[in-house]
Parts: structure tokens; C-alpha cells; sequence
């Protein structure tokens, strides 16, 4: 089995008796309170696999599927060759807990900011994919024209910073931003480190 199927087996199975169930997902959402006071630094992970309800669950895996498979099957080993596996889990799993560390800094004395899912690590695979292959075509279902990936990266990226200082929506736009800087920022440094290729030299060349 691939690990993106396995990530949205495990998901899928974790968040399923969560929908209708609150103690279960209040003891493992993501609550930097709990965190913090009573060092259950467990939640960093189990947040980014609970989910609030079926279309929830049903959005992150239906991205994480369509980029993460790419991702995984095509364009890290083009660009890691046999370290792409662990490369790849390793971003999925270090991006959970990285894009709630600004959360946690922020809220980590407000006992009612809690938040779930896994939107930070799927924005992370998104832009990972970006990074490598740049105008790669994203569309939409209310929107059917392709959008050149970066287009639709910097676009993201704003507008998550927007609604994050806005506020009062209740959906985690910091998770979003700081998800997709950080699969950005692995994927470039992953490449200096493990690739013979200049994966920001390439990203300029075709975007710029």
C-alpha cells in the first residue's frame, strides 16, 4: 500500500467514530491549551488526523489523494530517487506539527481555541508539488478553467493571510499559510540536500 493511501486509511478510521462522538474528539483535537497546561503534546499529530465531519474528511483526502499520489509516486522519486519514501512521510507528518506551532504560540493560554484536521499537511504535499513542478494545471469544480499552479500558490497563500489576521470564520487559515510555506521550504531545502537539481533555480526559470 502506498503511504498516501495508508494516511487516508488511518485518517479515515480515526475520524469516522470522532464525527459523532465529542469526548473521543475532544481528546484528540488539537488544543494548545491542553498542550501547554497539562503537556499532551500527543494532540500536535491526532489533530491533524481527526476531523470534524464527512465533508471535512471527504475534502482533505480528495486533495491529499489527487497531490499526494502525484507527489509520491512521480515527483519525489524523479527528484530523490530511493529516498522519496521517507522523504515524503516525513513531510506529511513534520507539516501536522508545524503548521500548528504558530496556533500553539498564539493560543496556548485561551482554553477555548481548539481546531482539527488536516488541512496543514495537505496544503504542505500541495505546494511540495508546486515547488517541483510549477505550472502544473489546478482546477477547480465551480471554476473549470486550469489555473497554472503557482498562480493558484500565491493566490492561496494571500488570501489564507487575509482571512488568518481577519479572523472570526472559524476555519484554520494559519494552518493553510503556514502548512504551504512549509512544503515549500522542505521541498527547497530537501533538494539542496538530497537532489543534484536547483529546485528554486527551475521554479524562477518557468515562472519568471
Amino acid at each position: 500500500m502506498s503511504i498516501t493511501l495508508a494516511i487516508i486509511l488511518i485518517t479515515a478510521i480515526v475520524s469516522f467514530p470522532a464525527f459523532n462522538n465529542e469526548k473521543l474528539r475532544n481528546d484528540l483535537l488539537f488544543w494548545p491549551y491542553m498542550v501547554a497546561r497539562y503537556q499532551q503534546h500527543y494532540r500536535f499529530i491526532s489533530g491533524g488526523v481527526v476531523h470534524a465531519d464527512l465533508f471535512h474528511l471527504a475534502f482533505n483526502m480528495i486533495s491529499l489523494y489527487s497531490f499526494g499520489m502525484a507527489l509520491e509516486q512521480s515527483l519525489f522519486p524523479a527528484v530523490f530517487g530511493e529516498k522519496s519514501k521517507i522523504l515524503y512521510g516525513f513531510l506529511y507528518v513534520s507539516a501536522i506539527v508545524f503548521a500548528s506551532l504558530h496556533d500553539f504560540i498564539k493560543h496556548r493560554n485561551d482554553q477555548g481555541y481548539r481546531a482539527l484536521g488536516a488541512s496543514g499537511a495537505v496544503s504542505a504535499v500541495i505546494f511540495s508539488a508546486i515547488v517541483i513542478v510549477p505550472g502544473m494545471p489546478i482546477r477547480f469544480f465551480f471554476f473549470p478553467i486550469d489555473i497554472p499552479g503557482y498562480v493558484f500558490g500565491f493566490v492561496f497563500l494571500g488570501f489564507s493571510y487575509y482571512f488568518a489576521k481577519k479572523g472570526g470564520d472559524n476555519i484554520g487559515h494559519n494552518a493553510h499559510f503556514w502548512g504551504a510555506v512549509y512544503g515549500v521550504v522542505f521541498t527547497l531545502v530537501a533538494g539542496r540536500a538530497f537532489s543534484h537539481l536547483d529546485l528554486l533555480k527551475r521554479f524562477l526559470m518557468e515562472v519568471f
